[in-house]
């Protein structure tokens, strides 16, 4: 392949692809030269001449441009990229890393026309990074995983194989040379699950208000790296309960039992029946509906920034929130 583009939000399968790509190309080369730029501010002829000259040390090149979403985002660029790959070097191989934002056009269809390949670089399923897990911590780790571990360390974790590729270099460690991650040591020496996190941010929200929940949501997602879906789930999912125990109790029914049906339990009663008492059902009813409506815009495209989206929602609520 003389061009190859990787693309997609997970950065650490772009860097895995990146790898294989280069070992392989050694494995029929020997050695090769590697040049790397930086597509948001690389010049167009300088990636153009290392592709197009010839080696000193070795027989093959490999340019990577990083960022290529922003090397191809000016016109003139993206049309002298589209003519290199309408007759690409054989004495190189161009690999365009990009994220989220790579528009595909007639460069892509290029690519694929001159046996080149576009590929994704998603996240994948919790299901697939569980199996990911298990192969991870063998072929890297050398270590092996006890029932259940990959299972809720991806439930801690997430699908993000980055994460889980630091966990588990962790684990293997704290086991010891030889022997088997463990469930106890998951439990041990893995933070907060995401369901946990999740219900730091909404404990937040009902006790301290707009000010605390923006300052907890950006410690989960800059910090704990937890994902947008997770906090707009978050939030609907408590002004739900809250929206719920104040029917209830307006229907006349006892904190306990109406606890009990909402399945709350310890710390979460208290503060959801607090929360649903002083909001009322009507108020509550306002705040869950501008919570589906700001997950719909997230969802459908609608909104350009799905945290910014989240922030202004924690700010609309602080009122009925408190």
């Amino acid at each position: 392949m003389r061009i190859v583009v990787l693309t997609g939000k997970d950065s650490f399968l772009r860097v895995e692809r990146s790898h294989q790509l280069q070992k392989v190309l050694e494995e029929r080369h020997g050695s090769v030269d590697r040049f790397d730029f930086d597509g948001a501010s690389a010049s167009l002829s300088a990636v153009l001449d290392e592709l197009r000259s010839y080696g000193l040390l070795s027989q093959h090149k490999l340019v990577i441009v990083d960022n290529a979403e922003a090397f191809l985002g000016a016109e003139d660029r993206r049309r002298a990229m589209e003519r290199y790959a309408e007759s690409p070097q054989e004495e190189s191989t161009l690999l365009m890393r990009a994220g989220a934002r790579w528009n595909p056009g007639k460069f892509d269809k290029l690519v694929e026309a001159c046996g080149g390949a576009v590929i994704k670089c998603d996240a994948p399923s919790d299901a697939e990074a569980i199996r990911w897990c298990g192969v991870r911590a063998e072929r890297r780790h050398g270590t092996a995983l006890g029932p259940g571990v990959a299972e809720l360390l991806v439930e801690k974790v997430g699908p993000d194989l980055a994460r889980l590729d630091s966990e588990l270099a962790k684990l293997a460690s704290a086991a010891g040379q030889g022997a088997p991650i463990t469930r106890a040591l998951v439990v041990e020496f893995v933070g907060l699950s995401r369901e946990e996190q999740a219900w730091e941010l909404q404990g937040v929200l009902l006790r301290e208000g707009a000010k605390g929940a923006l300052e907890k949501l950006s410690e989960l997602v800059r910090v704990s790296g937890v994902p947008a879906t997770m906090v707009g789930w978050s939030i609907v999912d408590i002004m739900r309960k809250v929206h719920d125990a104040a029917r209830l109790l307006e229907q006349g029914q006892q904190e306990f039992a109406a606890a009990k049906q909402l399945r709350l339990w310890g710390d979460s009663q208290a503060v959801v029946m607090r929360a649903a008492r002083q909001a009322g059902s009507r108020r509550a009813a306002a705040a869950l509906d501008a919570c589906m409506r700001a997950c719909a815009r997230t969802r459908t495209g609608l909104s350009s920034d799905e945290i910014r989206t989240y922030e202004s929602l924690i700010v609309t609520l602080n009122g009925g929130a408190r």
